[in-house]
């Protein structure tokens, strides 16, 4: 039976695309750091939906977690033609957090092992003409902010390496697609730094997860290579990848 297989699936993002996942009649493979959410998780899907979900703890930011993913996929006789890859995180000061190893597993974590989900799954989806693979990207990868030397480049990189792999492979029954939603509405900015953050912005700029999802999943099926969810960030992005961008974030009220 095939699976769709998502990382970051404690919660945020990961936990919504589960739940409309599912809510279509889709066999899971839930993937994450932290186990007891994702058993909750698969509880609710099964009592709701009558679906298989599977729970597999594993830490995006270690070397070989994607192979070793694979590898217990195959053991298990999962077929994955759905992969979202989601884990992600707010990262480190590159130039202020002075110990590499840190630098290092939180670019691992945002890019390297988003590559290697896609060079682990998709000969398979390739092979059998079908595949669905979904990079959580951000509307920070379309444009360059002070500041952001972190989070923003590595959402950049996955935009890219998205567009590529659409190119090459959706003539071949594999859809590929960077999905860059603005503001959320999700645990993903509990931090106080984040709280902060959207303390002092419009609400207006803000959307609920389930829309960003239903979106993204739609915008997938007919074959985008990258989408921005919400109307009004399909409208602000180009305008703020201009170079009087700052003045207009400070006369809408954002403070990044």
């Amino acid at each position: 039976m095939s699976r769709a297989l998502i990382t970051g699936a404690s919660a945020g993002l990961g936990s919504e695309f589960a739940r409309q996942l599912a809510a279509r009649g889709k066999d899971l493979v839930l993937v994450a750091r932290r186990a007891e959410p994702m058993e909750h998780l698969a509880r609710e899907l099964r009592e709701a939906h009558g679906v298989e979900v599977d729970v597999l703890t594993a830490d995006m930011s270690i070397h070989g977690a994607p192979a070793d993913l694979h590898a217990e996929a195959r053991q298990r006789g999962f077929e994955i033609d759905f992969l979202v890859n989601n884990a992600g995180s707010e990262g480190p000061d590159l130039i202020r957090t002075r110990d590499w190893d840190i630098q290092d597993a939180y670019l691992r974590l945002m890019m390297t092992s988003v590559a290697a989900m896609c060079h682990e799954f998709m000969p398979a989806m390739i092979e059998r003409g079908y595949g669905r693979v979904l990079n959580v990207a951000s509307v920070a990868g379309r444009m360059t902010v002070g500041g952001d030397y972190s989070y923003g480049p590595t959402k950049a990189y996955l935009i890219a390496l998205s567009k590529a792999l659409a190119s090459a492979y959706k003539s071949q029954g594999v859809h590929v697609m960077a999905l860059c939603p603005g503001f959320t509405h999700t645990d993903f900015h509990a931090s106080d730094k984040l709280t902060i953050m959207k303390s002092n912005t419009p609400r207006f700029a803000w959307y609920d997860a389930d829309v960003v999802i239903r979106e993204g999943l739609a915008a997938l099926e007919q074959g985008k290579d990258e989408y921005t969810s919400g109307r009004l960030y399909r409208f602000l992005v180009p305008v703020l990848r201009q170079r009087w961008s700052r003045r207009l974030l400070t006369m809408l009220g954002v403070k990044l």
